[in-house]
């Protein structure tokens, strides 16, 4: 085997500086994940010096860094280390439009073998619409939910699609931020989300006891 036939070495510096500017995915980005899956030990290791630690979900093809001290299993999290990773406070139509879009996802992988779940624009119009206040025009109502969409985007749980047309790539990383007990949940909290939009709590109304 010739020099530069060898398959290159496992570059600690690649896969570190991959997931300090974002969430790494395997299909975006096949060579630093295949360097983080190769160190992923010393990859921990690095990065917990900062204060950081590294989830990798190799069914999604996804990694990403958290805080530790956002892990309470984690019994060497401390305090005393500044948050790199800062925690977001997220408006009530951003937080509404990551759950629609999760329970999306968990729908189309359900009945789909494809791993990539695509929404038209217009369909994320929809999906909002019906938790929007109605006395507001129409116009101003969808320059509302692109605002809200563009918020998600910038998050990274939505990529445009370059086809030329309005279309989104739901990104698998939104698994990881809206997890399967949140989900579980849902019906509970599109109740409390009608309720902050109308103003009442779900059982006012009812008589007591």
């Amino acid at each position: 085997m010739t020099a530069a036939a060898r398959p290159a070495e496992p570059n600690l510096s690649l896969a570190v500086t991959h997931l300090m500017k974002g969430v790494l995915y395997r299909d975006a980005n096949p060579v630093p994940w295949q360097h983080l899956t190769q160190l992923q030990a010393q990859v921990r290791d690095h990065v917990a010096v900062i204060g950081l630690t590294v989830v990798v979900d190799e069914a999604e093809g996804y990694a990403y860094l958290r805080s530790r001290d956002d892990d309470p299993d984690d019994d060497q999290a401390t305090a005393t280390i500044p948050r790199l990773i800062p925690r977001r406070s997220l408006s009530f139509h951003v937080s509404l439009l990551l759950a629609l879009l999760r329970k999306k996802l968990a729908e189309f992988d359900a009945d789909n073998a494809d791993t990539r779940l695509v929404l038209t624009r217009q369909q994320i119009v929809d999906l909002l619409t019906t938790f929007m206040p109605t006395s507001i025009g129409e116009a101003r109502l969808v320059d509302q939910i692109d605002t809200h969409l563009g918020k998600v985007v910038e998050l990274g749980f939505l990529r445009r699609i370059k086809d030329g047309d309005a279309s989104y790539e739901v990104r698998r990383i939104l698994k990881a931020y809206v997890d399967a007990q949140w989900l579980a949940d849902f019906d509970a909290r599109l109740a409390e989300y009608a309720a902050e939009l109308t103003g009442t709590r779900p059982d006012d109304g009812k008589e007591g006891r």
